[in-house]
């Protein structure tokens, strides 16, 4: 009280000016607001500090607990795709609720969380419809096994073949021939047709060779069969098949079918049909193709 009686007779005695005044109460609410800023800036400060160990420590316990899980699935001999699947919905899981417990170092409850979400669910659906859609595929795939990790599919949809390297969430990586690698969204290939060509541990080989028809069918059919039976990796259990399967316009076609371990497919197929042609050469077989004959007309 004394204090305001001096300030009050000081200003009536001109000693300080209005504006030192209005000078030096501002400089007591700046003062006073530092020194209220203060512990909330240190606040923040080991709150910034804690998240960051808490962030550290908690990346590498789900580190850690994947690692556990990998292990136990390959123990019971899970399938790669399901086990690479599951990994990854695990490690979102465990990453959310980390930076829920982040977000509550900060003061952000759980039910302000929780509104949230719930709040912004019908906004996120409506914007990652695709992507949900590929998440109910990748889980379709999972459950009724249209092909594996490893498996050679190909998907008509895109007309995209390739070897079957991983089954993630969204995608399915598939290396190509090439060795080129590309993503099919899991919702195409849970909806559309496709092509598994190593599921089964055996594939006939089927083809077709038209000959003309002044060769002889008879010697042409012994050359065939006497190929396959050559051949390392054809399933002897398995009869062959060597028959005339059309009478075309301009050539006989001869048919020739068996079985073949599905590993080395491509390489007897390749080898199959290069040994047809140099044999029916050298037994004067002629392989048919398509010809053009033109007639000039002379006019008198």
């Amino acid at each position: 009280m004394r204090s305001l009686i001096l300030l009050a007779t000081d200003i009536t005695n001109g000693t300080i000016s209005a504006d030192e005044l209005v000078e030096d109460i501002q400089k007591g609410v700046i003062q006073q607001q530092i020194e209220k800023l203060i512990p909330q800036f240190w606040s923040f400060l080991w709150c910034v500090v804690l998240s960051i160990v808490v962030f550290f420590i908690g990346s590498q316990i789900i580190k850690g607990i994947i690692k556990l899980t990998a292990k136990a699935l390959i123990m019971r001999n899970v399938d790669t795709g399901v086990a690479t699947f599951l990994e990854s919905v695990l490690r979102w899981i465990l990453y959310i609720i980390l930076f829920t417990i982040i977000l509550g170092l900060f003061g952000v409850t759980t039910t302000s969380i929780s509104a949230a979400v719930a709040g912004l669910g019908v906004t996120i659906g409506l914007a990652l419809q695709g992507a949900l859609s590929n998440f109910a595929g990748g889980i379709l795939i999972l459950v009724m096994h249209p092909f594996r990790v490893g498996d050679y599919i190909i998907e008509h949809a895109t007309n995209q073949e390739g070897r079957v390297e991983k089954i993630n969430i969204i995608y399915t990586s598939l290396k190509m021939i090439d060795g080129r690698i590309v993503q099919i969204p899991n919702g195409t290939l849970s909806s559309a047709s496709l092509t598994n060509c190593t599921s089964m541990t055996r594939r006939m080989f089927n083809e077709t060779v038209g000959i003309s028809y002044s060769s002889d069918i008879k010697r042409a059919k012994e050359i065939m069969e006497y190929i396959a039976t050559q051949q390392d990796h054809r399933i002897s259990s398995e009869p062959i098949s060597v028959f005339v399967s059309e009478l075309g316009d301009s050539a006989v076609q001869i048919g020739l079918r068996f079985w073949v371990e599905t590993e080395y497919f491509w390489e007897t197929k390749w080898r199959v049909l290069e040994q047809i042609k140099e044999r029916f050469d050298k037994a004067g077989i002629e392989i048919c193709f398509n010809q053009l004959d033109v007639h000039i007309k002379k006019e008198e």
